[in-house]
């Protein structure tokens, strides 16, 4: 008998170290650590994950088998309970470290037997529903940042200087003062009082295209 940690991490945010050390200090006294790194997607199954495969070999009666939450045992509803099943039906006894959930194939009483699937499905399914919602969060945020890189590319540069600036720096160009002079006055370098000068529509475009 012994008791197995099975660990996945998909994002640079996670670690194993950290699923394992959470598990010891919820009180696992933890034999050996399964772990697989990167294998993320809701169509990627417990199987199909190197370590997910040794997962099955080693695992046997007696055994414990713990994960931070179910949605480790699979990439989707179907995937989790059938691992979660299987599992069961070798006398597995499955432990969360989240909210200490606590499954095994003890029970032959049929009501029991349903309540407990039932509980294992509506998890799977909240863990699916919780995956789907990620991924729409994440692409979406993809998405914006690709259509704000290309609207920042349209526009150009950011100006370094405002249009409080612009204005100043052409009120004291009208006076004849030279750039240098400008440029303290204004808080800008020389360069920047020098193209406003010399290319003073373009310097109000950038102003425009960047709403300043």
């Amino acid at each position: 008998m012994q008791t197995i940690l099975y660990a996945r991490v998909s994002t640079s945010d996670q670690t194993i170290e950290h699923q394992e050390a959470q598990a010891r200090q919820s009180g696992f006294l933890i034999d050996q650590v399964v772990a697989d790194h990167g294998q993320s997607g809701l169509s990627t199954s417990l199987r199909e994950r190197p370590q997910g495969r040794r997962l099955f070999d080693l695992l046997r009666a007696g055994d414990v088998l713990v994960v931070r939450w179910i949605d480790r045992l699979g990439g989707n509803y179907g995937d989790v309970c059938d691992s979660i099943r299987e599992f069961l039906k070798r006398g597995v006894t499955i432990r969360t470290v989240i909210n200490s959930m606590t499954f095994d194939g003890a029970t032959t009483d049929p009501t029991q037997m349903a309540v407990r699937d039932a509980m294992i499905a509506f998890m799977a399914a909240m863990a699916q529903a919780q995956a789907e919602a990620t991924k729409i969060a994440q692409r979406a945020g993809i998405d914006h940042a690709r259509a704000m890189a290309q609207v920042d590319k349209y526009r150009g540069r950011k100006p370094s200087y405002g249009r409080s600036q612009f204005q100043l720096v052409q009120d004291l160009l009208a006076q004849g003062k030279g750039a240098s002079e400008i440029a303290k006055l204004a808080g800008l370098t020389r360069q920047t009082v020098l193209r406003i000068r010399d290319a003073p529509q373009q310097a109000e475009a950038a102003l425009a295209a960047w709403d300043l």
